[in-house]
C-alpha cells in the first residue's frame, strides 16, 4: 500500500507531509486484538466504580475499542482514538483518517458536531469501521466514565466503547518498523519482513535493535523532537533480498543522521532532517 504526497517546495513541508503519511499508513496497516475495555462496553465486572461526570473524559486520549450498531459489535483497527479538550474541541482518528469536531459537555451528555476530516484511502475493513464510528460519534451522546473506560451511547442505543491509554514512551519500548518512506511516498515494509526491523532506545542515550537482517548498536541523543544518531556498529551477515532492502532503508534513517520524531498513540515516526527519508514503527505488545 502506498500513499503519494504532493510535491513540496520546502524540506520542512515535506517532513510534515511525510509524518502525516507515515502515521496514517502505520495506523491502517495493523489491526488490534481486544485490549482493556475491548469486551463489553460497560464497566468491567467487579470494578465497583460508580459512573463519573462526563467532564472527566476531557484531557484524555481515549482509544476506541469497538462500535456496536444494531446489536452488532465491530472491533476497532489500531490507531482509532478520540480526545476532547476543556475548550470543547474534539479530535482523533476514525481508523486512518483524522477528524475534528465541536463537543459540548453538559452533565452526562456530550453533543458532537463534526467539522473536518482527512480523506486518506484506507483498506476496506478500516473504511467500513470509519463509517460506523463517524456515524456514531455525532449528535447527542450519553457518556458513562468508569475508571479507565468510557461508553458513549447514541440516541438510537448504539454504543462506542473506549479505554484511556497512557502515552507510549520513546525509551524502553520495543518499536517494530512497519512503514518506510522515500521522497514523497510512504509504503509498507517488503512482504515477508514484518517484525524483522526492531528499534529500542535506551534511557542512557543508546539505541539497539535489528535492521532487518543484521543487529546494530549505537548512540541516540534526544533533544526536544530531534534525535541525533551516531554511526552504528552493525553485524555483517547476508540475508535474502527483501530483508536486505528493508535493512538498507532503515539504516538510511538511523545511521549517523539527525531525525525528527513523533509519537501518536502507539505509533513512532522518524523523518530525516532533509525530509527525504523516514520510517514508521508500532510499539510491540508486551507478550509478543
Amino acid at each position: 500500500m502506498q500513499l503519494p504526497l504532493p510535491a513540496p517546495t520546502r524540506h520542512r513541508r515535506l517532513a510534515v507531509g511525510l509524518l502525516a503519511a507515515l502515521f496514517a499508513l502505520t495506523a491502517c496497516g495493523t489491526e488490534k486484538a481486544g485490549g482493556p475495555g475491548a469486551g463489553s462496553p460497560s464497566a468491567p465486572a467487579g470494578d465497583g466504580g460508580s459512573v463519573q461526570p462526563a467532564a472527566d473524559l476531557t484531557g484524555v486520549r481515549w482509544s476506541v475499542d469497538a462500535v456496536t450498531v444494531d446489536g452488532k459489535r465491530t472491533d476497532a483497527p489500531e490507531g482509532a482514538y478520540v480526545e476532547i479538550d476543556a475548550r470543547g474541541r474534539a479530535s482523533g482518528r476514525y481508523g486512518c483518517n483524522r477528524f475534528t469536531a465541536r463537543a459540548r459537555i453538559d452533565g452526562h451528555t456530550v453533543t458532537v458536531e463534526p467539522e473536518q476530516t482527512t480523506e486518506m484511502g484506507c483498506p476496506p475493513d478500516v473504511q467500513r469501521f470509519e463509517t460506523l464510528l463517524a456515524d456514531a460519534f455525532r449528535g447527542r451522546l450519553t457518556a458513562a466514565v468508569r475508571k479507565r473506560t468510557l461508553t458513549l451511547t447514541t440516541e438510537k442505543g448504539d454504543t462506542i466503547a473506549l479505554t484511556a491509554r497512557r502515552p507510549v514512551p520513546l525509551a524502553g519500548t520495543d518499536w517494530r518498523v512497519t512503514t518506510l518512506a522515500t521522497g514523497s511516498t510512504a509504503s509498507s515494509v517488503p512482504a515477508g519482513t514484518e517484525d524483522r526491523a526492531r528499534i529500542t532506545f535506551g534511557r542512557d542515550g543508546t539505541v539497539h535493535g535489528t535492521l532487518g537482517c543484521n543487529t546494530f548498536r549505537g548512540t541516540a541523543k534526544v533533544s526536544g523532537s530531534a534525535i541525533a544518531f551516531g554511526t552504528l556498529a552493525v553485524t555483517r551477515k547476508l540475508c535474502p533480498d527483501p530483508e536486505m532492502r528493508l535493512e538498507r532503508a532503515v539504516r538510511a534513517v538511523l545511521d549517523g543522521t539527525t531525525t525528527t520524531f513523533g509519537i501518536d498513540g502507539r505509533t513512532l515516526t522518524l523523518t530525516t532532517k532533509d525530509g527525504e527519508r523516514g520510517l514508521g514503527a508500532r510499539a510491540a505488545d508486551r507478550n509478543s
